[in-house]
């Protein structure tokens, strides 16, 4: 699969970039995208709920009334889960969500991503940039100039370049991760896939070990 490499202002460099079959175009696998999504957010929950059980609620343990002859049913304390104040039961408790998952099936997982997008034509091949300093203008008219300054995209750098990510972190919709932090999540959420030129090399790399 080739795509030619366009320049900041979305016009066509006249070199062109051949994706590989492997990494592009292979048959995606939606289990595994699942469950590489499902790890993902299950790291980004910090896990700190938790409610009082009826040992941990502050209260009297005196018994409240007589167990007989009230005409009511019978009261222990006013811990009682039925009681307004009173214990939870079976609240939340602080744990880890997260879960282990082989590094092959998240290797599949990218690549079936990468596969989605390069089906659906919401893959773009970028000419390296580079800011000469951090400003959100300069990112907002690379994405005029590609027509995607309404749609959710993800850019791809080869390596870290501070002043392109600091110029798109006051745009909700731009998203700017180096080569090595790519993630199934990220590139699903995207409407449009930007890869820098030198990135999908290095990306292919990547998923090829």
């Amino acid at each position: 699969m080739e795509l030619a490499v366009i320049n900041h202002k979305g016009q066509e460099t006249g070199r062109k970039v051949t994706l590989s079959d492997e990494i592009f175009a292979i048959e995606p696998n939606d289990n595994a995208i699942y469950l590489d999504v499902k790890q993902y957010l299950a790291n980004q929950r910090q896990g700190t709920h938790k409610s009082k059980e009826r040992n941990e609620v502050a209260g009297s343990t005196k018994k409240i009334k007589k167990q007989k002859g009230t005409g009511g049913a019978r009261a222990g304390s006013l811990k009682a889960p039925n009681f307004r104040g009173g214990g939870r039961v079976f609240g939340p408790k602080p744990r880890d969500y997260s879960f282990k998952l082989n590094k092959k099936v998240k290797q599949l997982a990218r690549k079936s991503a990468l596969t989605y997008k390069a089906k659906e034509n919401s893959l773009l091949v970028l000419e390296d940039l580079s800011f000469d300093a951090p400003k959100t203008k300069n990112y907002l008219a690379l994405l005029n100039g590609l027509s995607l300054s309404d749609k959710k995209t993800l850019l791809v750098l080869p390596e870290d370049n501070k002043n392109v990510f600091l110029s798109s972190r006051n745009l909700p919709k731009a998203k700017v991760v180096t080569v090595h932090d790519v993630n199934t999540y990220q590139l699903l959420n995207a409407d449009h896939l930007v890869l820098c030129e030198g990135s999908v090399s290095k990306l292919e790399t990547i998923l090829s070990k």
